[in-house]
């Protein structure tokens, strides 16, 4: 046997299983320093740009910034919900539109609530939905924000309840009312916050965002509330609909009755090399089973790649059929800022049926 010769070729061996090792640990780390998941897949969608620029609500409600493009649609008017950056805080204001690309902004429909209720620093975020000759409105309130100006919600984050006659209000608070809240040691405990409301054979089915906190950070996913009274508490079915790895906040839903297949919508939180968390990408899960969704039936709507003007921050999506488009509502921060301050809302189209590619 020829020791040298059988030596060299160990050593060769172990070399190539050592690259092989970082190329496949490179591999499942993927695109994120800390490994969180990442998909190659995406869904074709061109960005139309900003539509809606902060500054100059009426009272100076979005001052400092407009975010959480929430769209809605009665008779021919659009009605855009979204969080205006005021000088109390973040509370969530109204715009209107018939084309989705000119808003006329008719300033706040929610305000704080008083010192002892726990929406007292910001009432925003609100998703609805009509049954009856009433529109429901499921709002997100929070005791706690960062030092003024910018007044940035802080944990933890609750679903709060009201109600209307009309998409334009006004809007009746309902304190009496607690639809879920947070709880310890489960995947909500820090964050219980509204979602897309879908009414599902005989029952209303809620995607709220969920959250929890410890020393190695926040994680962050969906969770799904179930009810048949929207005066209720809902039910929290017990596991989430996506692994708390996904870090995805924030829903959007919308349904292809061809193909019967639900396609979710939400924010996905990346990090940057220095450790800093933000929403960097839209991306879209798809089921035919609306209880139950794949982590890897997954792909990217909208990132830094497509987005026209803006290259860091891309914030929280909506979705509403246009025709043979779905027309999607988010809002960004200029150039490549991370900053939830000083955010605009823009306009981004997906031609239907969506393909994943």
């Amino acid at each position: 046997m020829n020791y040298k010769t059988t030596n060299i070729k160990a050593k060769i061996w172990m070399v190539s299983l050592l690259i092989f090792s970082g190329f496949y640990s490179f591999a499942q780390k993927g695109k994120y320093i800390d490994g969180r998941p990442s998909t190659n897949l995406r869904v074709a969608c061109t960005d139309a740009g900003v539509v809606l620029t902060h500054g100059n609500g009426p009272d100076s409600c979005d001052a400092y910034g407009a975010r959480e493009a929430i769209v809605n649609k009665a008779g021919g008017t659009y009605y855009l919900f979204y969080d205006g950056a005021g000088s109390t805080g973040w509370l969530a204001c109204l715009a209107t539109s018939k084309d989705l690309n000119a808003w006329t902004k008719k300033g706040t429909i929610l305000s704080l609530g008083t010192s002892n209720k726990p929406d007292h620093k910001s009432a925003s975020s609100p998703w609805v939905i009509k049954a009856g000759n009433e529109w429901h409105m499921f709002y997100l309130g929070t005791p706690n924000t960062s030092l003024g100006p910018d007044r940035v919600p802080a944990f933890p984050y609750l679903t709060m309840k009201a109600k209307s006659v009309s998409l334009s209000g006004p809007w009746i608070k309902q304190y009496d009312v607690k639809p879920f809240s947070g709880k310890k040691n489960s995947f909500y405990s820090v964050t219980s916050s509204p979602g897309f409301i879908v009414k599902y054979k005989g029952q209303y089915l809620q995607f709220f965002s969920g959250a929890t906190q410890d020393s190695t950070g926040t994680k962050r996913t969906l969770g799904l509330a179930t009810t048949r009274d929207l005066n209720a508490t809902w039910v929290i079915r017990q596991h989430p609909v996506f692994p708390l790895t996904e870090q995805v906040e924030n829903s959007s839903i919308y349904f292809d009755a061809g193909a019967k297949t639900w396609y979710l919508f939400t924010n996905h939180i990346g990090i940057t090399d220095s450790g800093t968390e933000y929403t960097d990408a839209i991306w879209v899960y798809w089921s035919k089973d609306i209880f139950h969704w794949q982590t890897d039936h997954k792909a990217i709507v909208l990132d830094k790649t497509n987005c026209t003007w803006a290259k860091g921050a891309i914030g929280m999506p909506s979705v509403i059929r246009v025709g043979k488009r779905l027309a999607m509502l988010y809002d960004g921060a200029e150039g490549n800022s991370i900053s939830h301050m000083q955010r605009n809302i823009a306009l981004a189209w997906i031609d239907l049926p969506l393909k994943i590619k």
